[in-house]
């Protein structure tokens, strides 16, 4: 798809861009590192557009770990720098658009990816969605729409992750439960046991409710002519 035919870029310095400019200078100036609240991969083609986006993405407090023009060198740039989330514009140099490189990333990574662009094309945006995308920002935004789009979106991330390894616990725990262990008390007559409510069970019950296990019925070579002489003969001494 590539950038042939490419809408013309609405202006994104709006006012406040050399405010957000200057608190980098001065932070930069005075020593100061700014805490990272995450690492971000920017995807732009527009050299200008995506230097204003980094400053942008510096004050709020993210460190950029890298950026990309095409969508090959978007694939690799995530696979290489593992961010914490990506900005993928949809437009991009090249025959490979946004979403087909989003689509090439979760192929081999789970990162959230928010797409940034100035399309508002219905069926490019529905496509988009079907990437799983975390998040659409249209061009121009302002600084509040981009910091807290972001914001949301590695919640949002951090809760299905969380979610997973909860679930996973959970099917784990249910295997556990299923398993046999610790001292079984046992009656030396009857040979029933006796479960966590204190009633006795005969063993097959408990073994049955208790693991993933199950019974076949048969009679034992020392049992056998004990009940059914005429069936088994006895055995020899």
């Amino acid at each position: 798809m590539g950038n042939r035919n490419r809408p013309a870029e609405p202006n994104l310095v709006e006012p406040g861009t050399e405010v957000l400019k200057g608190e980098r200078m001065q932070a930069r100036a005075m020593g100061t590192k700014m805490p990272s609240a995450g690492k971000l991969m920017v995807v732009e083609d527009d050299r200008h557009v995506a230097t204003v986006l980094e400053a942008r993405l510096q004050t709020f407090g993210y460190q950029v770990c890298g950026t990309a023009r095409s969508g090959p060198a978007a694939v690799r740039g995530t696979l290489e720098h593992r961010p914490d989330l990506v900005l993928m514009d949809i437009l991009l140099e090249g025959d490979m658009n946004g979403i087909e490189a989003a689509e090439l990333i979760h192929q081999k990574l789970d990162v959230p990816i928010v797409f940034i662009t100035c399309l508002s094309d219905q069926a490019m945006l529905d496509r988009a969605v079907k990437t799983n995308a975390y998040g659409y920002i249209l061009k121009p935004y302002d600084n509040a729409e981009l910091r807290y789009t972001i914001q949301i979106a590695l919640i949002k991330f951090k809760a299905a992750k969380e979610r997973e390894e909860l679930i996973e616990k959970l099917e784990q725990a249910l295997l556990e439960v299923k398993k046999l262990s610790g001292l079984l008390p046992i009656c030396a007559s009857c040979k029933k046991i006796r479960d966590e409510n204190g009633n006795w069970q005969p063993i097959e019950d408990y073994i049955h409710s208790h693991s993933e296990a199950d019974f076949s019925h048969g009679i034992c070579s020392e049992c056998g002519p004990k009940l059914y002489p005429g069936i088994f003969p006895l055995k020899k001494r």
